[in-house]
């Protein structure tokens, strides 16, 4: 994606703030850039260093502050599941850009100031639920905070407020479908949308989100180290990519291997520099998360740079068998067999000196198990050549998640 002439400038004035405010983190970093050396996407592109997850959790806890400590209004943080936690810090001006942001978002969505938002992320270090809040209050819709769990309470609320929008991870969102079918409650409910985030999701699983409970789904995307949920979302007149909001951030889809830019339409890793960001701004962080730029102009008529559905993560890559296999990778597999559910596990062991791969697949009500585990088999082998165990078992008896959901387990390694 071609960067502009403000997005250099925004740039070059980050990096000589940061450098003059003196924070060791970003010293070190660009110890031998020049700002003024940076005149081209060329420049940039050779002379800033990249920066990942482990690079922030070296700066816990306030090592990545480029504003004196009063400034600092607001901390948020990484779950910090695989080590230290990263803790962002934000400014007020941060937090008014954020909230913007994802007002944007759900305009962009067609969400309005008459519309109810229930909205089921957490809140706390979490940036999701906050984040989803500010959007809403800057909107002017009402909010609905629910925070997660308690799916009881939520159908209460959902019905007797009237929700019109729930914003949940795909996981949650597909729980509450669930509930809504189980319970036969779908004629009190008078959603019309759905905000989904946090977890990439396969086609089979917004489907089935969608037929239970007619609403209208948008991915929305964002981090916590890059403000949060809310940087970019797929709007009303097309489902086809995520537009990212470049007055804000520019990003980069390259080669995870090379760093190197991947030619337009082809998939590559995020990679995100923050033009405006006061309190922890990221230069070329990366982020992990697998997509493509859209290279059709979108019939909205906006033109910041779309993204496709995020498509898995870089670290969610398992080898099996020689094969590359992603959690879009069995979701592929699964929506060509019928019968099967969105819901699905997978499992790696080492078992007598191979690996083995097995998969735990839902089928409706009816359907041949055996044709469904024959029919994945046959799949898996003509695409990889490598053939799975499957065990088959019906809707629901897999576990569902009020967060994110795991899709595979890799055992070989504990």
């Amino acid at each position: 994606m071609k960067m502009n002439e403000k997005q250099l400038e925004q740039i070059r004035a980050q990096i000589k703030r940061v450098k003059e405010f003196g924070n060791p983190f970003y010293t070190e970093r660009f110890k031998n850039v020049n700002p003024d050396d940076i005149k081209t996407q060329e420049d940039f592109e050779r002379l800033v260093p990249f920066c990942d997850k482990q690079d922030l959790r070296n700066a816990y806890p306030l090592g990545l502050a480029t504003v004196p400590e009063e400034d600092i209004i607001r901390i948020h943080s990484s779950s910090g599941t695989t080590g230290a936690p990263v803790i962002i810090p934000y400014t007020q001006k941060d937090v008014d850009d954020w909230a913007l942001m994802f007002a944007r978002c759900y305009e962009l969505a067609g969400i309005g100031k008459k519309d109810r938002i229930q909205i089921t992320p957490g809140y706390g270090l979490w940036t999701a639920g906050i984040g989803f809040q500010a959007g809403c209050e800057k909107l002017g819709a009402m909010a609905v905070p629910m925070g997660p769990g308690n799916t009881e309470k939520q159908l209460q609320m959902m019905q007797d407020l009237g929700s019109t929008v729930i914003c949940a991870t795909s996981s949650y969102a597909l729980l509450l479908a669930e509930q809504v079918e189980a319970r036969g409650i779908g004629k009190n409910i008078k959603l019309k949308k759905g905000v989904i985030g946090s977890e990439r999701w396969g086609d089979k699983m917004r489907d089935r989100i969608k037929s239970i409970l007619g609403i209208e789904l948008y991915d929305i995307y964002g981090l916590t180290e890059c403000y949060g949920p809310g940087i970019g979302i797929n709007c009303d007149k097309s489902d086809a990519g995520m537009h990212i909001f470049d007055d804000y951030i520019y990003i980069e889809i390259l080669d995870p291997q090379t760093g190197k830019p991947v030619p337009e339409g082809e998939i590559g890793e995020i990679t995100l520099t923050t033009l405006v960001k006061e309190g922890a701004p990221l230069f070329r962080f990366r982020t992990h998360d697998l997509a493509a730029f859209v290279k059709e102009e979108c019939p909205c008529g906006r033109t910041y740079p779309r993204i496709t559905q995020i498509l898995g993560r870089s670290d969610d890559m398992v080898k099996v068998k020689g094969n590359i296999i992603f959690p879009s990778t069995i979701e592929d597999v699964i929506k060509t067999v019928p019968g099967t559910s969105s819901e699905y596990r997978a499992k790696i062991e080492h078992v007598d000196g191979k690996d083995q791969m097995t998969i735990y697949v839902e089928v409706e009500g009816g359907t041949d198990r055996t044709e469904v585990s024959l029919g994945i088999q046959y799949v898996f082998k003509n695409k990889y050549n490598m053939t799975p165990k499957v065990e088959v078992v019906g809707i629901g008896e897999l576990p569902r998640s009020e967060k994110k959901t795991k899709r595979i387990d890799d055992l070989r390694y504990n």
